[in-house]
């Protein structure tokens, strides 16, 4: 069986390179290579959507939460969904302006200060190393168990897996493969879900096997009320802060096909989130000692799927983790070729060097995401502290940034370094976070606290928004070998 799964995922690589090297075969600028072109279908935008929504966390850690806390497993499809929903009405919009990073945008809604993009961008970069070290922690883990092969070794074929057909394809690689993941993943979950349940004697059994407190509201009873709505929150602020998600709508074709690619997204989602939650409560149900819960998805795949099934849901898991790693890789270098490069060398790319500097810094930005991954393996625990730490500021400013014209760069700087020092005390205080459960709730108010005080108490910002684009658009340009046309003043919805 081993063998099998081995060739299996030999094959699923091989094909998703040669994927990716024909769908981008034409794309020869910069703005090909990191947002493709600018002219993303609905449908393209949809499958990208989802395939990076059913992530690590959202499959193989939900499962593995899910055995160890029942319906609780639900909690981050309920947080993902209303997450991208929100992102859907509030943010599409900002399509029209024509952003390439997360860090122009907040920079723009305070006068395109250098101070508040050069940190956001550093922020961005580590958040997405971040992120690319849970889908390499979550991926390998699944492999290991599957094929036997060490763990870390796992993690250093998992990084390569991705690494290759982005390095050579860029986005419009990722969209596209993405795609074809989305398929796949949610045939494969689906199918591994109904397979268990009748493995167990159906959904009464299931439920049976389980302690009371796992199978009450959303498992509230076993987690607690706030940790339940801490770990919801956590993913909702990770949908709307994380910059790949960002990356969608700078790359979609218009307003309208974003928003709706988002909402088909977030509704898919949400009747999603139960699927991750029935797999591991299965899995408690047929062995309740695993040493680690974060196995219960590949115990399932390993011991109770047949031969076909079981090849169909390990390319399924791993489509799960490459999805997810390969959109947060090309965001990551978006950031770096267009924010940190300038901050570096002090001045923007040659637009001829654009794509050979982008995959340089892939190959970077990946090696040092896997550095840390082989110092963890505690999937959800790494996510959330992360979002917490990096990413519950960055939540605000943006939201902040959108809705109240009066924010200025001074409550940008204090938002985030509010969100980001208390999510640290609340980690590093044990009856703190325990309460908690995680350190988002207390970071995204101190945070919108912080940037709301300081705001108020500092003069405004004398540059209009019209300023702040018109000056972004020219720094920009001069890394894009196509022109661009000038934004339309106050285009944003």
């Amino acid at each position: 069986m081993q063998t099998t799964f081995i060739l299996a995922f030999g094959l699923y690589l091989l094909g998703m390179i040669a994927l990716g090297w024909y769908v981008s075969r034409k794309g020869n600028s910069g703005e090909d290579f990191l947002l493709g072109g600018r002219s993303l279908p609905l449908l393209l935008t949809l499958g990208t959507t989802v395939a990076t929504m059913v992530g690590t966390g959202s499959s193989m850690g939900a499962v593995g939460f899910a055995y160890q806390n029942g319906w609780a497993g639900t909690l981050y499809g309920i947080g993902g969904a209303i997450g991208i929903l929100l992102l859907a009405w509030w943010f599409a919009p900002v399509r029209n302006l024509r952003f390439m990073t997360m860090s122009e945008e907040l920079a723009y809604y305070v006068g395109a200060d250098p101070l508040i993009k050069n940190l956001i961008a550093l922020v961005i970069f580590i958040a997405s190393i971040g992120w690319l070290g849970a889908h390499i922690i979550g991926g390998g883990m699944y492999l290991s168990w599957l094929t036997g092969i060490d763990i870390q070794w796992a993690k250093v074929l998992i990084a390569l897996s991705f690494a290759i057909y982005v390095v050579i394809g860029g986005y419009t690689a990722v969209v596209w493969t993405d795609s074809i993941q989305a398929l796949i993943l949610f045939t494969g979950f689906i199918l591994m879900a109904a397979f268990s349940l009748h493995h167990v004697g159906g959904w009464d059994a299931m439920l049976a096997a389980q302690p009371a407190e796992n199978v009450s509201w959303f498992a509230v009873d076993k987690t607690g009320v706030l940790p339940a709505i801490s770990l919801s929150l956590a993913i909702l602020v990770g949908i709307l802060a994380t910059p790949s998600f960002r990356q969608r709508i700078y790359s979609g074709n218009d307003v309208g096909s974003i928003r709706r690619s988002f909402v088909y997204s977030g509704l898919l989602y949400l009747m999603f989130s139960c699927i991750p939650a029935i797999i591991g409560m299965t899995a408690y149900a047929t062995v309740s000692d695993l040493d680690n819960p974060s196995f219960a998805f590949p115990h399932i795949a390993l011991h109770l799927m047949p031969m076909g099934l079981g090849v169909l849901i390990i390319i399924a898991g791993i489509s799960a983790t490459l999805s997810s790693a390969s959109s947060d890789a090309i965001a990551a270098v978006s950031v770096v070729l267009r924010d940190l490069y300038v901050l570096v060398t002090g001045k923007m790319p040659e637009a001829a060097k654009v794509v050979l500097l982008s995959r340089i810094s892939l190959v970077i930005t990946i090696s040092l995401a896997l550095g840390f991954a082989l110092t963890s393996n505690d999937i959800i625990a790494y996510i959330t502290k992360m979002i917490a730490i990096l990413m519950s500021g960055m939540c605000v400013c943006g939201l902040l940034g959108r809705f109240w014209p009066r924010y200025n760069w001074q409550g940008a700087l204090a938002t985030l370094v509010a969100g980001m020092g208390t999510a640290l005390y609340v980690s590093l205080t044990p009856q703190i976070n325990s309460l908690f459960g995680n350190p988002v709730l207390p970071s995204l108010t101190a945070a919108l606290f912080a940037g709301v005080l300081v705001t108020l108490v500092t003069p405004r910002c004398t540059i209009s928004r019209e300023q702040a684009l018109a000056m972004l658009d020219a720094e920009r340009q001069k890394m894009e070998s196509r022109p661009t046309t000038q934004n339309v003043a106050g285009q944003e919805a």
